[in-house]
């Protein structure tokens, strides 16, 4: 049985119809074959089976009941009608795959964002495919930039980041430079007109006159002025003005001349600097008509916005635009607008008609904040400070129009088109540069909280009346605002930090890292709670960084690698997967970086204590496995931006653009000290903790190459176990004093390399250097201070390398020692101190 083919004893018994006589006849046949053990299911045993209703009852016919039970199994169940599930049989009698049924698994973790057209996170779906195109709006360029900007730019670099480089999406990012308006034209000709000014080099007393005669209209300013924080501002500058003038006054009553009084003067200058100005502008900016002045200040500007992101690691922008670029495609847009039916123009101006565009079919204003529309204070901040006069706002056909293109007033920059001279809107331009680029639609849009209304408002309104459709932006997307230490943060208010002096205190990285603890979209606050925070979270994870490295660096057998897991590894790995799970989770959930980065800190507390478990038990750690979790955590970081050189594992050392990779430089002398400091350990401990090998002469000396002269002598490196206390070691070798008893030496005749070194990383050794390449081993351990931990577990480190008569220069160029040159790196830990010193001549009688 189990033949390829029907046998004539199967068909004689398929073609009994009594059921009992065709059982024993059954019985009858199976007792000669082999249907157990090697058994192949035939389709004559599968027609068999169907024949049966059930096992016979009858005991004496054993062998039909254990191939009726046999068959059943491989089956799957009792005979049926229908063809059997599990194996089924092959015409030839041959077994085939069982059918397979896929896991029923989990419901993959989809992408959503926090979308401000709908106020809901909602499921991310580009509209081509994995292409996404972003369009985000850029800075004004009239002053430095600040942190308020590098709060929207550093939130959407990360946000830019992880779409690319985690969620693996083809990002297109635009981004504009707004280098025309109304804030631009008035510090520009606020500028030119001050140092103007200050070129007539004015008398005191014509200065003292003009101040006062500027804070006439400036002290009527303030009392109009309702908002606290401006009002606060002001009174605060017209008091420093004050302040600066009563020296003058003084010195004029008194009669003082020459540098005193000239020194007053500019004093006096400075601090009416934003009076002047206002007053000058006032009076002669009409005057002003060299569109070159207007270009200059955004120019310079821009330059320095450029660096600052630069500085941040900020990605560049795909495509950057900006409006003086994109004034004929600007004027282009506004007229189709007009040929739509949704603009018109008055007196020069060209106004969007949101009543009509209100009203349309298919459209809708103020698609972000609609409760805000009508507010007339938000619109007239929109319109610009020179937009909102009487005579403008009369134009207008409703008070919540807002202009597509503005005529140019004397004192403005200027360009001709069919409506007259004029200069673009603050809204049409971000509208015409995305729309040439992107075309009616785009998935993602960007920008600050407060540009919702009424600036992005209107960039809806005026791009989908040009289209002529309801979706030109899929997802708004707005970072939050930035507060100071509690206090709402505004250039206008010259309440505001400038990144420049923001690096000077933290770390690009540090900065990212205070960011990416807290929200996108929620509001931060920019204090030293904040930025401590951020700080102690870069050491925890440099030090786990620095641990896993110097475990990686310990010498060890290529199979021995790979250990064994125990329980605490299989723990531990499966701690490391939910992370990880987590982690996803979380990037899923509107790219939420702070708990991404709570999840990361715990993994990196839970190999704290796998580690410090292992050390406790002497065994060492896992590396395998602790490389791994390195590996994503640096993965991770890199992913957000925090990690901006090339690094294998962990931060690189060298500091940010430093064409320097101290670490790679330096890791093959690590290495090497590494490996020896094991065989210096062995030694010790075979020779009961002295060293001592008999001093042998070096064939090739006078073959050196480092060597001053043919027949110099070989220089020796010794090496000494010092048996004293630790604080006596450390005060007899700054007093030159000799240490240990004999000690093991060996020659050091051929060019430094880095397995020619030894180890001194755990002490208590004292390692001695002498010889012609001395220069070059103080070049080599000199950069070793940028390391965390320079001399692997060792507690402090005290380089001394004073450059003997023949020391020559070091190989491939350098820097040279003096005399005394001294580098001191502290760190705490547990192992002794190590001390390096190059001796004098007479090594073994120092």
């Amino acid at each position: 049985m189990g033949g390829n083919k029907t046998t004539p004893d199967y068909r004689a018994i398929l073609g009994i119809s009594d059921e009992a006589a065709r059982v024993r006849a059954l019985d009858a046949h199976l007792s000669t074959r082999s249907y157990v053990r090697g058994f192949a299911l035939s389709q004559a045993d599968v027609d068999a089976f169907r024949q049966l209703s059930g096992p016979p009852a009858d005991p004496q016919l054993f062998h039909v009941a254990r191939w009726f039970r046999h068959v059943a199994a491989i089956l799957g169940g009792p005979p049926a009608t229908g063809p059997p599930c599990g194996l089924q049989a092959t015409g030839r009698g041959r077994r085939a795959q069982p059918v397979w049924s896929p896991p029923a698994g989990s419901e993959p973790c989809q992408l959503r964002l926090y979308n401000s057209l709908t106020r809901r996170k909602d499921v991310f779906v580009p509209q081509d495919g994995r292409r996404v195109t972003w369009y985000c709006c850029g800075p004004t360029v009239y002053d430095a930039s600040h942190m308020g900007h590098a709060r929207s730019y550093i939130s959407f670099d990360i946000l830019r980041r992880v779409l690319r480089d985690y969620f693996k999406f083809d990002v297109f990012y635009c981004m504009n430079i707004t280098d025309i308006d109304d804030k631009i034209i008035k510090r520009a000709r606020q500028n030119y007109l001050f140092e103007r000014y200050r070129g007539t080099q004015p008398q005191a007393a014509q200065l003292l006159e003009d101040v006062q005669a500027a804070l006439q209209p400036f002290s009527a300013k303030l009392q109009e002025t309702a908002d606290p924080d401006k009002r606060q501002m002001l009174e605060r500058l017209q008091r420093a003005v004050a302040q600066a003038a009563e020296p003058l006054e003084g010195a004029l009553r008194a009669g003082l001349a020459g540098q005193e009084l000239a020194g007053r003067v500019q004093v006096l200058l400075e601090e009416a600097k934003d009076v002047l100005s206002d007053w000058l502008d006032s009076l002669h900016g009409s005057e002003v008509t060299d569109n070159s002045i207007f270009s200059e200040l955004p120019k310079f500007w821009e330059a320095e916005f450029h660096k600052d992101m630069e500085a941040l690691n900020v990605l560049p922008p795909d495509v950057l635009t900006r409006v003086s670029e994109y004034v004929p495609e600007i004027v282009d847009f506004v007229q189709k607008i007009v040929d739509n039916g949704y603009g018109y123009a008055s007196n020069g101006s060209v106004y969007f008609d949101t009543v009509k565009f209100a009203n349309s079919e298919g459209h809708s204003y103020g698609k972000l904040v609609p409760e805000a529309v009508g507010d007339q204070k938000a619109l007239h901040e929109g319109e610009g400070d020179l937009s909102v006069s009487a005579e403008r706002l009369s134009e207008k056909r409703s008070p919540s129009d807002f202009a597509l293109w503005k005529a140019s007033k004397p004192g403005e920059p200027s360009w001709p088109c069919r409506w007259g001279k004029g200069r673009p809107g603050w809204h049409i331009e971000c509208s015409a540069m995305a729309g040439t680029l992107l075309g009616a639609s785009m998935d993602i849009h960007g920008g600050g909280f407060d540009l919702r209304f009424p600036h992005h408002d209107n960039e809806l309104a005026q791009s989908e009346a040009y289209f002529e459709n309801d979706c030109w932006v899929r997802y708004f997307l707005h970072t939050g605002h930035l507060t100071i230490a509690g206090c709402k943060m505004s250039k206008s208010l010259k309440n505001f930090i400038t990144i420049k002096d923001a690096l000077k205190k933290h770390s690009a990285r540090q900065l990212r890292l205070a960011f990416l603890m807290h929200s996108w979209k929620d509001t931060l606050d920019y204090s030293a709670n904040t930025m401590e925070s951020a700080l102690q979270y870069e050491r925890l994870l440099n030090e786990f960084f620095l641990n896993v490295k110097d475990l990686l660096r310990a010498p060890v057998e290529m199979a021995a690698q790979f250990e064994k897991w125990e329980d605490e590894e299989m723990e531990l790995n499966k701690s490391f997967y939910k992370r990880k799970a987590a982690v996803h989770q979380a990037l899923c959930d509107n790219i939420d970086t702070r708990t991404v980065l709570e999840e990361m800190r715990a993994l990196v507390g839970q190999c704290n204590l796998y580690m410090a478990a292992r050390k406790a038990a002497r065994r060492r750690p896992h590396r395998v496995l602790l490389e791994s979790i390195a590996h994503y955590l640096t993965h991770m970081l890199k992913i957000f931006g925090a990690i901006e050189e090339e690094s294998s594992l962990g931060f690189p050392i060298g500091g940010a653009g430093s064409s320097l990779n101290l670490e790679s430089t330096v890791m093959p002398y690590l290495q090497a000290l590494s490996e020896f400091r094991e065989g210096v350990r062995r030694i010790a401990r075979e020779h009961g903790g002295v060293l001592s090998l008999p001093t042998e002469a070096c064939g090739d000396c006078t073959a050196s190459a480092g060597a001053a002269s043919p027949s110099a002598p070989c220089r020796p490196l010794v090496l000494a176990r010092e048996p004293e206390d630790e604080g006596i070691t450390q005060q007899r070798m700054r007093r030159g004093l000799a240490v240990s008893s004999p000690p093991l030496e060996m020659c050091l005749s051929r060019p430094l390399a880095p397995q020619a070194l030894g180890s001194f990383s755990a002490g208590p050794f004292v390692l001695l250097l002498t010889g012609v390449r001395k220069r070059e081993i103080a070049c080599r351990l000199r950069v070793w201070r940028g390391l965390g931990r320079p001399l692997g577990r060792a507690s402090r480190a005290f380089i001394h390398l004073p450059v003997s008569e023949q020391a020559g220069p070091p190989a491939g160029g350098g820097s040279t020692l003096g005399p005394g040159d001294t580098w001191r790196q502290d760190r705490r830990a547990s192992d002794p101190t190590a001390v390096v010193r190059a001796a004098g001549r007479d090594v073994q009688g120092g």
